[in-house]
């Protein structure tokens, strides 16, 4: 099987290339707009660097392609022109050439911001869709528009999976790792009593392959993926202090005034935490995977607390290698700007 993987250099196309090369079974090429530095695998792999909205080399790329894993994307730090050019028109972009070229699967990593800020739980895929800013709207329309092509008779899996960490994963998530490495406590939006579902980007790596080998009846369908053991947010996060040592815990705060002040740093610059970050933190947060379960017969095997661990694990094995780094990715640490300084009272 040839298989082209989209935003092939990110945290989850990485991840992905390493759980793939582990099945000796396809011939991969990655594709993105950022060079490939995964240096075990890139002997092993076609690199293209490319863009998806390129209607010119798309077409001639996908030419003898199997399954296409579309999973690049924009993050919501982007403006709102790149989120939309990127998510939508780089999606309707890639499922043309694939029509054409007649992919045989096309499996779309949606998202589960779809499903905006809830007013109930747990989601299930038939759930109105209803995203928060213009990310959770350009995932929706890039969506609508793989349910075209499914009606024209392709094969296209939609996974909408829950905020996934792993091997890789910095981001906003660097932040949290850099106060438990350096000791130090970490504020909570909310009382913390909030069950927030998190994803270990190996099990969506498994529910990826799942889509791309399972018969095509099954799979060309839409479906939640995320933890199946997930405590309360307080808890959960407090598993990586525990497991730095140093005997600090999460600390609570009053949402609203928090919340308040974080949109005022977001405007001003001031902060890398954005929207869909701190208005859904202190919110109860999962989705049910019993649909993925009882179809493709997923079966995650990280809770939310051995995800966290194993990502903060990763990190201080390799801290040496992202010291300096930064950026707007998720495979390198966001600048923490003025809550760098709030770290001293914690």
């Amino acid at each position: 099987m040839r298989v082209l993987i989209t935003g092939g250099s990110g945290f989850l196309g990485i991840n992905l290339v390493r759980y793939l090369l582990k099945k000796s079974r396809f011939d991969m090429v990655v594709l993105d707009i950022a060079d490939f530095d995964y240096p075990d695998a890139s002997s092993k792999i076609t690199f293209v660097k490319c863009d998806i909205r390129d209607e010119i080399k798309i077409p001639e790329i996908l030419k003898g392609v199997d399954t296409v894993i579309h999973t690049a994307s924009a993050l919501p730090l982007y403006t709102e022109e790149t989120l939309f050019t990127t998510v939508v028109n780089g999606t309707k972009n890639l499922l043309e050439a694939s029509y054409q070229g007649h992919v045989e699967r096309f499996i779309y990593i949606s998202s589960t911001a779809v499903y905006g800020i809830p007013d109930h739980h747990p989601l299930c895929e038939d759930d109105n869709l209803d995203g928060v800013g213009p990310y959770g709207k350009a995932k929706i329309m890039a969506e609508e528009a793989c349910l075209e092509y499914r009606c024209k008779g392709m094969c296209i899996p939609i996974l909408r999976p829950k905020s996934f960490v792993g091997p890789e994963r910095l981001g906003v998530f660097a932040l949290f790792f850099d106060w438990a490495r350096d000791g130090r406590g970490f504020p909570m939006i909310g009382n913390g009593k909030n069950r927030y579902q998190l994803l270990d980007v190996e099990d969506l790596c498994e529910a990826i392959f799942l889509c791309m080998t399972l018969e095509r009846e099954k799979v060309n369908d839409t479906f939640n993926i995320g933890a199946k053991e997930f405590k309360t947010m307080g808890e959960d996060y407090q598993a990586v202090l525990d497991y730095a040592g140093y005997g600090k815990k999460i600390v609570p705060f009053p949402a609203a005034p928090v919340v308040l002040v974080l949109r005022i740093l977001e405007s001003l610059k001031l902060s890398p935490l954005y929207k869909w970050v701190y208005e859904t933190a202190s919110k109860d947060s999962f989705v049910s995977i019993e649909k993925a379960e009882n179809v493709l017969g997923y079966r995650p095997k990280f809770s939310n607390q051995d995800a966290l661990v194993r990502n903060f694990r990763w990190y201080l094995e390799n801290i040496d290698k992202i010291k300096g780094q930064s950026g707007i990715s998720h495979r390198v640490p966001w600048k923490q700007g003025i809550l760098q300084f709030a770290k001293i009272f914690f």
